[in-house]
């Protein structure tokens, strides 16, 4: 039986969209494929998201810069020495990209002018840091990306 050109571009898309289906199928029932939302309540944090570019720029221009260092210790924090470290309150927020479970809250609770995060609460890869802190009722932010 011959194959006429017709019947080879018909075989050819069926073919096509076979492929395409078998694709679909696998990567919709894989469970090394995530389709979470980067965050919980995703669409709630973009709506505060103007409150952030506030407390960030309020940060940059009272000079109110941190110092994120990866030690043998674990995760230093250093707040600005020209403010009282126990009137510094807030979080420090890890979140891990590539595991949800692996993001931690902390809260900011200061005798010195440094926070340390121990190394065993971290492990090795990427890391987004946030850390929201005010000092007598204005909100600071602090956003950084950490290879760990």
């Amino acid at each position: 039986m011959k194959i006429n050109w017709g019947t080879g571009i018909v075989l050819a898309f069926i073919g096509f969209i076979v492929f395409i289906l078998y694709f679909v199928v696998r990567m919709s029932t894989d469970d090394r494929a995530n389709h979470d939302l980067v965050t919980e309540e995703y669409y709630k944090k973009e709506l505060s998201y103007q409150q952030e570019l506030d407390a960030s720029k309020s940060a940059s221009e009272a000079g109110a810069e941190l110092k994120v260092e990866k030690t043998d210790e674990g995760l230093v924090i250093e707040f600005p020495e020209q403010f009282d470290p126990k009137k510094i309150t807030g979080t420090v927020s890890l979140y891990r990209p590539s595991n949800k479970h692996l993001d931690s809250n902390f809260p900011i609770s200061l005798s010195k002018t440094h926070l340390l995060i121990p190394d065993n609460r971290l492990v090795d890869g990427r890391w987004d840091i946030s850390i929201n802190w005010e000092y007598e009722g204005k909100p600071f932010l602090h956003k950084q990306k950490l290879v760990y």
